[in-house]
C-alpha cells in the first residue's frame, strides 16, 4: 500500500498562521443567560467555557424568570453539543454541525483545574475572579492566539481590562450599533423629485383616494407603507403601497389634523400623528410599532383608533392591554387582587388617557361619560406579560406598552399570539430602557422595527414632537 505523502512545510505554516488568526472567546455566565444559542455566533473562531460557567448556569437554572428558562436552554443546547462530540472534548467540539453550519469553530469546556494567577487583593472564591484566572492561563498557553473574555457585565469587562486581558461586550443581539439610523417610517423627498419622477406619472381615484404611479431612482429605496411627505404651496403626504424595480406606487393619506376626521373625538397634532393614525385606522396593516419620547401621543392615539374600531367600527371584539412589569425604582412589594387588580398600578397611562377620551363628548354630561366610562372599561381586558404563553388573540386590538423593556424573544412569544383579525401596536421609547442588560440596539421593539420594516401588513412610525405640555416638552429636551 503506497504511503501517505508527508505534509509539506508550507501547508503545515499555512494551517498554523491559520489558527493563529483564530481567536479564543471565553464567555461569562450571562452572555448565555441572555442569549442561549451564543455559541454559535462567534463564526470561524474558538469557544471557551469555564467550570465555573456552568455552575453558575446550574445555580439559575430554577423559577420561571426569563433567566431561569435561558439558563435551562444554554444547558440543553450543551447537552446537545456534548451528545455528538464523542471523546472529543479535550481537543475541542467541532460546532459546525450542531450549529447548522452557522459557526465552524470549537467550543472547549475546563477539563483541569486552573490554578490562579490573580493578584492577591482579589478573592478567588468569586466566580468572577475564577473566571478571569482562566483567562490568564488561556493568553499564558496561547500566546499567538488572541484570548477575549466577552460579557454583559460592565465591572467584570473593567476588571479584566485594569489586569491587562482584553474583554468586549456581546454584540451579535445588537440590531444596530448606532439606534439614529433606525428606521424612522418617514422619508422627505427632494426639492428636484417631480422633475426626476414626474414623467410619464400615472394616476387615479380609489375608494376616494388619489393613487400615483411614479418611475425614477428613488423608488428603489422606498418602503412598502413608508410615508412620504413634501412641504411646500402644494404640501404632499402619502404612503407607499407598492415598490417593483423603480416603479412605485403612493396613495394620498386621511387629513386626521381636521376635525370632521377626528377619531374618538381625538386630531392629529402634527404631521407624524397624522401619519400614526392612518396606519392605526388601516384595517389591512396588522402590526404597528409606534416610538417617541414622553408626551408625543402613543397610548392617547392607539386608544382612540382602537375605541374607535371596537365601538364604533366593531371590526375588533375587544382591546388587550399589556406591558412589561418593570419598576424604575425600588418595588413595592406583593400586589393583592386578581389579575387585573395587580395589573392596575401598571396601567396609570391607560386611566390618564381614558380620562382624556372620555371628556371628547362635551354634550353627554356627567351621566353619559359616566355610562360611556363603564362601556369602555368592560371592553378593554389588562392582562399580564407572564400569562401570555399558548393563548390565542381572535379578532383583537392588542396594545403592548413599554415594548422597549421587553427582550426579542419575549417579543416574538407576544406577537406570535396573534390569531386571524387582530391587530398588534407596539409603544416605547427606546431611551427609557429599565431591563438589566438591554440597550437602546438590543432591545426587542428595535428589534422588531428593524425586522418588519417593508412588509406589506406591517408599519412604523417615530413620533417626534411631544404634545404633552411645554413643561414636559422642555423637561425631556433639557434634563
Amino acid at each position: 500500500m503506497a504511503r501517505k505523502p508527508a505534509a509539506s512545510s508550507k501547508t503545515v505554516a499555512s494551517s498554523t498562521s491559520a489558527s493563529s488568526r483564530c481567536k479564543i472567546f471565553v464567555l461569562d455566565t450571562n452572555v448565555l443567560m441572555h442569549d442561549p444559542t451564543s455559541l454559535f455566533r462567534f463564526e470561524e473562531h474558538d469557544v471557551f467555557l469555564p467550570m465555573m460557567v456552568l455552575e453558575e448556569l446550574d445555580n439559575n437554572k430554577k423559577g420561571m424568570s426569563e433567566i431561569a428558562r435561558n439558563a435551562r436552554q444554554a444547558s440543553r443546547t450543551l447537552d446537545d453539543i456534548l451528545a455528538h462530540a464523542g471523546d472529543e472534548i479535550e481537543s475541542g467540539i467541532a460546532l459546525e454541525t450542531p450549529s447548522s453550519k452557522l459557526a465552524t469553530g470549537h467550543l472547549f469546556l475546563q477539563t483541569e483545574a486552573i490554578s490562579s494567577e490573580l493578584p492577591q487583593a482579589l478573592p478567588t472564591a468569586k466566580y468572577d475572579n475564577q473566571i478571569l484566572a482562566v483567562v490568564f492561563h488561556l493568553q499564558r498557553r496561547h500566546p499567538k492566539r488572541s484570548v477575549i473574555l466577552v460579557s454583559k457585565d460592565i465591572n467584570m469587562r473593567i476588571k479584566a481590562r485594569t489586569l491587562g486581558l482584553a474583554a468586549e461586550d456581546y454584540f451579535n443581539d445588537k440590531v444596530l450599533e448606532d439606534t439614529d439610523l433606525l428606521y424612522t417610517g418617514v422619508r422627505e423627498l427632494p426639492a428636484d423629485f417631480w422633475e426626476k419622477h414626474g414623467q410619464g406619472m400615472e394616476s387615479g381615484k380609489r375608494e376616494g383616494r388619489t393613487y400615483y404611479r411614479i418611475k425614477g431612482p428613488l423608488c428603489s429605496q422606498l418602503l412598502i407603507n413608508e410615508f412620504v411627505y413634501q412641504e411646500g404651496a402644494q404640501p404632499l403626504y402619502a404612503l407607499v403601497r407598492s415598490v417593483s424595480g423603480k416603479t412605485a406606487e403612493l396613495e394620498t393619506l386621511i387629513d386626521f389634523t381636521h376635525p370632521k376626521n377626528n377619531v374618538w373625538g381625538i386630531t392629529a397634532r402634527n404631521r407624524e400623528q397624522n401619519f400614526a393614525l392612518n396606519l392605526l385606522m388601516d384595517p389591512e396593516v396588522d402590526f404597528i410599532t409606534l416610538l417617541g419620547q414622553a408626551g408625543t401621543g402613543k397610548t392617547l392615539l392607539t386608544l382612540a383608533a382602537g375605541l374607535t374600531q371596537v365601538l364604533e367600527t366593531k371590526q375588533y371584539s375587544e382591546i388587550i392591554m399589556t406591558r412589561v412589569t418593570v419598576p424604575v425604582g425600588e418595588d413595592i412589594g406583593f400586589l393583592p387582587g386578581t389579575e387585573e387588580e395587580k395589573m392596575a398600578p401598571w396601567m396609570g397611562a391607560l386611566e390618564d388617557n381614558l380620562d382624556v377620551l372620555n371628556k371628547t363628548d362635551d354634550e353627554a354630561g356627567d351621566w353619559g361619560r359616566a355610562a360611556t366610562r363603564d362601556l369602555i372599561r368592560s371592553r378593554i381586558k389588562v392582562k399580564s406579560l407572564n400569562f401570555m404563553r399558548g393563548r390565542t388573540f381572535i379578532n383583537k386590538y392588542l396594545i403592548i406598552d413599554e415594548a422597549q423593556n421587553l427582550t426579542p424573544k419575549q417579543m416574538k412569544t407576544l406577537i406570535t399570539r396573534a390569531g386571524p383579525g387582530t391587530k398588534v401596536v407596539c409603544l416605547g421609547n427606546i431611551a427609557q430602557i429599565d431591563t438589566p442588560y438591554l440597550t437602546e440596539g438590543s432591545s426587542g421593539l428595535t428589534y422588531v422595527v428593524d425586522r418588519f420594516k417593508g412588509w406589506d401588513h406591517s408599519g412604523h412610525i417615530t413620533l417626534q414632537r411631544g404634545e404633552r405640555s411645554r413643561l414636559a416638552d422642555h423637561a425631556a429636551e433639557v434634563l
